[in-house]
């Protein structure tokens, strides 16, 4: 059975991922919060979890260190959104999102290349459709998908042959995290029918890992039907 942790695990895509793959995966639930991380541990026979602040580089070596040797995969799935003109954006917020939206899951994915290397594994990216495009108050989130896409395309070709590196960018989904971006750009209205749910996502995901181990699916843009 192949070992897999998702970041971000407790919540919004994150947990649909988790979700997705328990039956045929033993799935490592990453998150900051040790409570709400058991409670997602405990719905999944088999489960185990990844506790850390992803922003703090320590705590992510501990946490790392305290991995089994096996580990198959790794979903970058933890992310922050931000929301603002380019004249608002403060050097900290700047700081912030690229701290945990680029920096976070390049230094993650580097600490894990032992193990993923052992096991010509596969790294999978939750980026984003603001990774290809960026509009008006999407500056800071965007530049954060923009850099992390930039990264996954290196980290492919430097590991061609040893590892699948998968960017999986999808339109606008039905999470906390979309609540609160329609919330900032003035929307009262917000439509769910207009958008995903975590769910497919989730597929998606679960799509690229399940490629056979000849082929790698490179990049994935999941867009809302409606």
């Amino acid at each position: 059975m192949r070992t897999v942790l998702v970041t971000g695990g407790t919540r919004g895509i994150g947990r649909e991922i988790v979700r997705a793959l328990a039956p045929t995966t033993r799935v490592i639930v990453g998150g900051r919060d040790a409570a709400a991380v058991a409670a997602v541990v405990a719905e999944h026979p088999g489960a185990s979890g990844f506790v850390a602040d992803l922003g703090d580089p320590d705590a992510v070596a501990r946490a790392v260190a305290g991995l089994g040797e096996r580990l198959d995969a790794v979903v970058h799935s933890a992310g922050v959104v931000s929301h603002g003109r380019a004249d608002e954006l403060s050097w900290d917020e700047w700081r912030r999102v690229l701290d945990l939206n680029v920096i976070a899951v390049a230094e993650l994915t580097r600490l894990l290349l032992p193990r993923l290397r052992a096991a010509r594994g596969q790294v999978v990216v939750l980026n984003s459709g603001a990774g290809f495009t960026a509009g008006p108050g999407s500056a800071i989130y965007a530049a954060s998908k923009f850099a992390v896409r930039a990264w996954t395309d290196a980290l492919r070709a430097e590991e061609r042959g040893v590892l699948r590196v998968t960017s999986v960018h999808p339109g606008r989904v039905d999470t906390d995290m979309q609540r609160e971006l329609q919330a900032a750009e003035g929307r009262a209205d917000y439509d769910t029918s207009q958008v995903m749910t975590a769910a497919a996502v989730a597929g998606a995901v679960a799509f690229a890992l399940d490629a056979p181990a000849d082929a790698c699916v490179e990049t994935v843009s999941v867009r809302p039907a409606g």
